[in-house]
């Protein structure tokens, strides 16, 4: 005869957001942190055509505004990503290690941090292509 079934290990609780540890927080500044990186989304989605009506506006070189929006765009993204992939409980490393292993890249959240860089960049080009191409007049 055999004793008691060992206890059954219990489930950890569901994490909820919360500003302070052990409370969900205002969903007022839930909402707010929301609208914030959405607009910072958008403004960041909207730079590039930006750039490339100042570029053609301001007739600047494609070799000088082609770096500078590339550069904004990886260091705007960049940092959003790097703050959320590198702090601890945040589920944004695994998704990154996820999305890079189904992309056939090394499984590592680097590969799939930088793969979104490089995504970031190409969208920015495309903007101020786009943003040069549909100025009016004759460019330089």
């Amino acid at each position: 005869m055999a004793g008691p079934p060992p206890p059954r290990p219990s489930l950890p609780s569901p994490h909820y957001p919360a500003w302070i540890p052990g409370r969900r927080g205002p969903v007022l500044l839930w909402l707010l942190a929301w609208l914030a990186c959405a607009a910072v989304i958008a403004v960041g989605a909207l730079a590039g055509l930006a750039a490339g009506l100042a570029a053609h506006y301001g007739r600047l070189r494609l070799r000088v505004s082609l770096p500078a929006v590339v550069a904004v765009a990886a260091v705007g993204w960049g940092a959003a990503l790097g703050w959320l992939t590198w702090r601890d409980g945040l589920p944004e490393r695994s998704v990154a290690r996820t999305i890079a292993a189904l992309g056939g890249l090394p499984a590592h959240a680097t590969t799939g941090v930088a793969v979104t860089l490089l995504v970031a960049a190409m969208q920015a080009a495309a903007g101020l292509w786009l943003g040069r191409a549909l100025a009016p007049g004759r460019a330089r």
